[in-house]
């Protein structure tokens, strides 16, 4: 654990810096496709550090993570069979169980897949070049990943315009919690919507 760590400190280290705005775009970009420390962290930071522009901060990590999507999917799309065993080797998360999974999963909800990866804290960068290796289509990746991206940004953004410092200690403590809680309501709603059609 130690390298992601230092990994992590790093991250929270452009907070500090002039660069922090390009600095969350580059990593909510490599996180959809590569890099292993979600930009979470450093939207909180960011936000903290000038509460008054959490939409903006929100805004640039939710495109960014979209074109950082695209990216994941046309890795998997045109590259996979090139990269595959670097993936498995060296990105958190890529082992060839969970690449199975996630082709079982698709066959009957490629949408939601995309939408509860990009909303939640299962590691995005597998839905994304999965879904080019099993050629998801690309207007419905594009659009759950645009949603679910931009609920969890803004979501997490408001509440630290909102709250301030109190509500960082608990984002970062329950935050795995509340997302699922979060979409096991969204998923209920939406069956309970085709029960009464």
């Amino acid at each position: 654990m130690r390298p992601i760590r230092r990994m992590y400190d790093w991250v929270l280290s452009w907070a500090h810096t002039r660069y922090g705005t390009p600095a969350l775009a580059t990593l909510s970009f490599a996180e959809s496709s590569v890099f292993p420390i979600p930009p979470d962290v450093l939207l909180i930071a960011l936000c903290l550090g000038d509460r008054r522009k959490w939409v903006w901060f929100a805004a640039m990590c939710s495109l960014a993570s979209l074109l950082g999507g695209l990216l994941g999917y046309l890795i998997g799309w045109g590259f996979w069979s090139v990269v595959d065993q670097w993936f498995y080797a060296y990105v958190p998360g890529f082992t060839p169980e969970a690449f199975e999974k996630v082709q079982g999963l698709y066959e009957k909800w490629d949408f939601w897949i995309v939408f509860i990866a990009a909303f939640t804290p299962i590691p995005y960068k597998v839905i994304t070049i999965t879904a080019g290796v099993f050629g998801i289509n690309l207007a419905a990746f594009s659009v759950a990943t645009a949603i679910g991206r931009s609920a969890r940004f803004f979501l997490v953004a408001f509440l630290i315009y909102w709250f301030g410092e109190p509500i960082t200690r608990f984002i970062d403590k329950w935050f795995n919690w509340l997302t699922l809680l979060f979409v096991a309501l969204l998923i209920g709603g939406f069956l309970a919507l085709r029960a009464f059609h």
